[in-house]
């Protein structure tokens, strides 16, 4: 239902925007940028169809959804109850994080027609793979961070392994 929800949305707004000689949302959105929207939006979504998993309430607060009751004000900073939702274009669900936690994780893999000419007629935007899995800061390797970056981490091998034998979807 969260996937369908997001489709609904690309469907209205980039109907909109191509009646109106414009470029469709996903060719104007930069990969970083699409990639937080549709995690927002499958944030929000997730948490409308549960029947108790919440939108974590505090601003750029760890996980995304948590269980409902749990924290008060169903806001917590870095809390241990919940799911962390992410996206990612890359085949395998392979998505870096702002850190190693043990965690249950919820990852779409996304893929956006950039190639098509002309562009009105690209595919949609498609889901192709969804993950959720718990994983252990040990399922993690440490990024290296340039003097201009953010520290990240990223689940090894072995890790991202793990996440994959617990998909809930795959496109084919």
């Amino acid at each position: 239902m969260a996937m369908q929800d997001v489709y609904d949305f690309f469907y209205d707004v980039n109907s909109h925007l191509t009646r109106k000689g414009l470029q469709r949302l996903d060719d104007m959105l930069r990969p970083a940028i699409m990639s937080g929207v549709l995690s927002d939006m499958l944030t929000a979504s997730l948490a409308k169809h549960s029947r108790t998993l919440r939108e974590n309430q505090y601003f750029n607060g760890h996980p995304d959804l948590i269980v409902q009751g749990v924290y008060p004000g169903n806001a917590v900073k870095a809390g241990a109850v919940g799911v962390e939702v992410k996206t990612t274009r890359k085949a395998g669900g392979a998505v870096d994080t702002h850190g190693a936690r043990e965690q249950w994780m919820c990852v779409f893999v996304y893929d956006v027609d950039t190639e098509t000419e002309p562009a009105l007629d690209r595919r949609p935007m498609t889901f192709t793979e969804v993950y959720l899995g718990h994983v252990a800061i040990d399922d993690f390797r440490r990024n290296p961070r340039g003097e201009l970056g953010t520290r990240t981490a990223t689940l090894h091998k072995n890790g991202i392994q793990k996440l994959r034998q617990s998909w809930v979807y795959r496109l084919g």
